[in-house]
């Protein structure tokens, strides 16, 4: 069985949720976010978070701003908006809970399902 195409749409279903989790930290950069997902060993391209950006933008979950840059144009830095807080602690609960679901069905004897 070839699980390359799992591990891709298991990486796909993550990225909005860690995108969420890096803009909590602070306002970023779309290059920045990128190396920072690579820094966490999950492999994104422009092509990828762009898009993603400009989603998460329209839905009303991020704001964005122009700041100036030292080395060129201007650069766009995205920020969780009220309603990213909102659907990022809402993301929180669905990830606690499917994480001790997963743990529970390895057999993790700390996770438990009702906890």
């Amino acid at each position: 069985m070839n699980t390359e195409n799992q591990k891709s749409q298991m990486r796909k279903g993550m990225l909005e949720y860690c995108v969420l989790l890096l803009l909590r930290r602070e306002p970023a950069y779309a290059s920045d976010i990128i190396q920072q997902l690579q820094a966490a060993d999950l492999i994104v391209v422009e092509g990828t978070l762009y898009p993603l950006l400009s989603r998460l933008k329209r839905d009303g979950l991020l704001s964005y701003q122009w700041q100036e840059s030292t080395q060129g144009p201007p650069r766009k830095y995205y920020a969780l908006s009220p309603e990213g807080q909102e659907a990022l602690a809402s993301l929180d609960e669905a990830w606690n809970a499917l994480s001790k679901t997963v743990g529970f069905l390895r057999g993790n004897n700390d996770a438990t399902i009702n906890a």
